[in-house]
């Protein structure tokens, strides 16, 4: 099978999917023809396999040391439960902090924020935070969006100017030459907006920068 029918029965993206064969946890064979991968049902399991993993917590590095046999799978999980202790102890220490603020009966003014700034500190320091990470995400599409525009008007402004010139001037360019230069010029218009809808579907799912989550 192609790599669409993998997304669709595995619920990865194509990144997400290139990726894994990149860090050499995923080898489909080639179609001598063009080239194409072909996936078979034992890297359908394995692309399983990663993403219930992944859903896990457990990173890339420790996947494919599971899969070269140099960790086990019981050290892997005792290493996952360790840490989703310590989460567990984060997350006491941010509940304690919100059940003291609801008791004290404070107004918003009169938080002794001194108090519990340096345990925060000390916790965003180990990458726990409590915030939502969606207004980064919108940062990310708007600016997906103005640089798509930007270059989108850019080639339409050039398209404009060839057609004026071609529809206003008395000596007209052979009209071959001037549909040809609309060709190439739509191209890129076209390619934008597709990339644009890729790269929206992609922040969203939290799958850009694939390769900075493992």
């Amino acid at each position: 099978m192609l790599i669409n029918e993998v997304q669709s029965k595995v619920g990865l993206s194509k990144k997400s999917i290139r990726y894994y064969e990149e860090e050499g946890l995923l080898n489909p064979i080639r179609n001598s023809i063009n080239d194409y991968r072909i996936y078979t049902d034992d890297d359908l399991n394995i692309l399983r396999t990663i993403k219930f993993l992944r859903e896990l917590g457990v990173p890339i590095c420790e996947i494919k040391s599971l899969k070269e046999e140099k960790l086990t799978l019981e050290e892997c999980m005792r290493d996952r439960i360790k840490k989703i202790e310590q989460l567990e102890k984060d997350y006491q220490k941010i509940k304690n902090m919100c059940i003291e603020l609801c008791d004290c009966n404070e107004k918003y003014g009169d938080i002794d924020v001194n108090r519990y700034l340096e345990e925060v500190n000390i916790l965003n320091k180990k990458g726990f935070t409590m915030r939502d990470l969606k207004t980064s995400h919108s940062k990310k599409i708007w600016g997906a969006i103005v640089s798509s525009v930007v270059f989108s008007l850019l080639f339409i402004f050039i398209l404009s100017i060839i057609s004026y010139f071609q529809f206003k001037e008395a000596e007209k360019m052979p009209w071959i030459i001037y549909y040809f230069l609309i060709f190439v010029l739509v191209i890129p218009i076209i390619s934008i907006v597709i990339n644009l809808g890729i790269r929206i579907r992609e922040i969203r799912k939290g799958e850009e920068d694939e390769a900075s989550k493992y």
